[in-house]
């Protein structure tokens, strides 16, 4: 698999230092790498180029920092792995809202930064997977990448994804087809566990807005394997 990877960081010492680490990992893969002095800068080419696969970014920048674009990233694409790169730890809480992948502290250790880059690719690989489904005469691959929840309509489960997809067919035979980000409530949904945003005791929240109904004693559960995601 090629990987694009941005790295954006308005120093220059530290964006060529986190490059030249990136060029190291990268040795024996197919990786294109582009840096970038600034949030501005990048999201000029990004608006282009919407193709990064991985990006580290500094979050201490002038004007617009390195949180505020990811959450511009994040409005249109939840694929792109995003490392975050600081000086100080009191900005880790604000990765959750953009699902970070993770934060490195500077300066950058090359151990940590390619286990790190080591993750990061083995999410884009398991965000290949599809499911592949027969609709109005079409065969259409949905990413499960882009899979928000399924929901349970009498002999039909609607797939709620870019586009929301009805097909018959059970829930039973859909779990066989997801992998382990996926959560069974009860028999009616099937929740993407990485589009969660909070968890009461009776209802679950996604990021998109909606609201599923939390069966009786499945709140422990869910919470356990929704940490286990994180």
């Amino acid at each position: 698999m090629e990987y694009k990877i941005g790295i954006c960081d308005d120093e220059a010492a530290e964006q060529e230092y986190v490059s030249d680490l990136v060029a190291k990992w990268a040795s024996g893969r197919e990786v294109t790498v582009k840096t970038f002095p600034s949030a501005e800068s990048f999201l000029f080419q990004y608006e282009e180029e919407k193709d990064f696969d991985i990006l580290l970014l500094d979050i201490e920048m002038d004007k617009m920092d390195g949180v505020e674009l990811a959450r511009r990233i994040r409005r249109d694409n939840e694929g792109v792995q995003i490392i975050f790169i600081t000086g100080y730890t009191e900005y880790i809480s604000e990765g959750y809202e953009v699902a970070a992948l993770h934060y490195l502290v500077k300066p950058v250790k090359e151990e940590k930064l390619f286990s790190v880059l080591d993750r990061a690719a083995h999410n884009l690989k398991k965000n290949e997977k599809v499911l592949v489904l027969s609709h109005g005469g079409e065969v259409l691959r949905v990413p499960l990448l882009t899979i928000r929840y399924l929901e349970v309509q009498q002999n039909y489960v609607t797939v709620h994804a870019a586009e929301d997809v009805t097909v018959k067919k059970t829930l039973g035979e859909f779990e066989k087809e997801l992998d382990q980000r996926f959560y069974r409530l009860g028999r009616s949904f099937i929740v993407n566990l990485t589009q969660i945003y909070k968890i009461t005791k009776k209802e679950v929240f996604l990021k998109d807005g909606a609201i599923l109904p939390l069966p009786r004693g499945q709140y422990e559960a869910l919470n356990r394997a929704f940490i286990a995601r994180l």
